[in-house]
C-alpha cells in the first residue's frame, strides 16, 4: 500500500495502534502457567473491544485470533490448551484490520525468568528489526534489509531463516512486495517507494537456515533439527523524512 493522503495515514496509524496494543497485552499476560488459548482469548477480546477483525482469521481462516509459536516452532502456532513452562519462548504475533487497513506485528518473549541465551538472542532479534527499518528507505533496494537483518545476525554468530520474509501490507495483510527476505537476496527484489508500508521481520536462528514445507492444512512450521526461531516485527511507513513505525508502542 503507498499512504497519499490523511485518510490513509490515519487509517494505519490506528490499526498499528491496535495490534501494537494487543500484542502488548498479550506479551505482558505471558507467564508459566498461562495456555496459548487463554492468551489468543485476550485478543479476541481486545479486538473486539476495538472493532477490530483479526486478519489470519478473515484472510486464510486460521483456527485463532493470533499466531503463538512456542519453542521450536517457527511460526504460524495455534493456540490451544498447552500450558506454558518457566523458560518457554513464546512468540506472539498479531495482524488485524479495522476500516479497510491491515496491520501486523510481533515479538518474542520468555515465560517466566530469561537465561543469557534467551536474552542474548532477543537482543540480537530487536537490534537486527533497527537495522531493517533503517535499511528501508523509499529509492532503495528492498534486498537492503535482508543484507542489514542477515550482517546483525552473523556478527551476533547466529544465522536467519531464508524461507520467510517480511512482505508489504496496508490494504490487505499480504501485498507487494511479497519477500522482504531476512538475507541480502536480488531474487524478487524491488524498489521502496516513498508512503509504502511494509511489514518488516526478523527471523533469527540459532542453526537452521530453512523452514520445512508443511501440506495443506497443517499450519506450525519448524526447522528440520528444531532450531530455535526469535522473530520480532513492526509494520512501518517508510518515508523520505523518517520512516513512521506504526505499531511502536515504546515495548521493544
Amino acid at each position: 500500500m503507498i499512504v497519499t493522503n490523511q485518510t490513509d495515514l490515519n487509517g494505519m496509524k490506528e490499526i498499528g495502534r491496535i495490534v501494537a496494543r494487543v500484542r502488548d497485552e498479550l506479551a505482558q499476560a505471558v507467564r508459566p502457567g498461562i495456555s496459548t488459548l487463554e492468551l489468543d482469548l485476550m485478543a479476541r477480546d481486545l479486538l473486539e473491544e476495538e472493532r477490530a477483525v483479526s486478519a489470519p482469521k478473515s484472510s486464510y481462516g486460521f483456527p485463532g485470533w493470533t499466531c503463538i509459536s512456542v519453542n521450536e516452532v517457527a511460526c504460524h502456532g495455534v493456540p490451544s490448551r498447552q500450558l506454558l513452562e518457566e523458560g518457554d519462548w513464546v512468540n506472539i504475533d498479531v495482524s488485524a484490520s479495522k476500516n479497510g487497513y491491515f496491520a501486523d506485528t510481533g515479538m518474542t518473549v520468555i515465560a517466566g525468568s530469561p537465561n543469557l541465551k534467551q536474552e542474548d538472542m532477543l537482543r540480537v532479534s530487536r537490534e537486527a528489526l533497527a537495522a531493517a527499518i533503517q535499511a528501508a528507505a523509499p529509492g532503495k533496494s528492498t534486498a537492503n534489509v535482508g543484507k542489514a537483518i542477515y550482517k546483525t545476525a552473523i556478527k551476533n554468530s547466529y544465522t536467519v531463516l531464508r524461507n520467510l520474509t517480511g512482505h508489504g501490507v496496508g490494504r490487505s495483510l499480504h501485498e507487494e512486495p511479497h519477500f522482504i527476505f531476512n538475507y541480502n537476496e536480488r531474487r524478487d527484489a524491488s524498489i521502496f517507494k516513498e508512503g509504502q508500508v511494509v511489514a518488516l521481520e526478523t527471523f533469527i536462528s540459532d542453526g537452521d537456515e530453512w523452514v520445512e514445507e508443511n501440506p495443506e492444512g497443517v499450519w506450525p512450521m519448524v526447522t528440520e533439527n528444531h532450531s530455535q526461531i526469535v522473530q520480532f516485527e513492526h509494520t512501518v511507513l517508510l518515508s523520505k523524512a523518517g520512516n513512521l513505525i506504526l505499531t511502536d508502542s515504546g515495548s521493544f
